[in-house]
């Protein structure tokens, strides 16, 4: 298996666990901020989703790439849909990419790294804040949670 064929399959395992996380939330949730100056629930979901695009543009172009424009959800639903398309149209970029781009030294924010690097960290970041998702649902007195990682 190909480098960037594990690294996808690695991310999608943990993309789905984001979408199982989803099926624990109603409408009321979305707005839901544990302090004030949070992201609301919806806010970081978008977030987490939007990033690794960006992460992969990057990469795509070889220059920092700046996120598209922000989404918003109104409905639970609609949250899904948007992870939902987007999981699905970041996983073909993904899979697009070429080794010479996941070899290219590229300059993000003052760090130079591989696009591999890059990429690797962007799931990291991912990680990080569906870590923050979890504290989310459980403040929010949601008991039963999927595993951390799809397997």
């Amino acid at each position: 298996m190909s480098t960037m064929n594990v690294f996808v399959t690695n991310w999608l395992n943990h993309r789905k666990v984001l979408l199982a996380m989803l099926d624990t939330v109603q409408n009321e949730n979305l707005q839901y901020k544990p302090w004030e100056k949070a992201m609301s629930l919806s806010t970081l979901v978008l977030h987490i989703n939007g990033s690794m695009d960006m992460f992969a543009q990057t990469v795509k172009n070889g220059v920092f790439t700046p996120p598209s424009t922000a989404k918003q959800a109104e409905t639970i639903e609609e949250l899904k849909t948007i992870l939902a398309a987007d999981t699905a149209s970041t996983k073909a970029l993904l899979e697009s990419l070429t080794d010479e781009q996941l070899e290219k030294e590229i300059d993000f924010h003052g760090m130079k790294m591989a696009g591999i690097v890059l990429l690797e960290n962007g799931k990291d970041h991912e990680i990080h804040h569906k870590g923050q998702l979890f504290i989310y649902l459980r403040l929010l007195g949601i008991e039963t949670l999927p595993f951390f990682v799809s397997r």
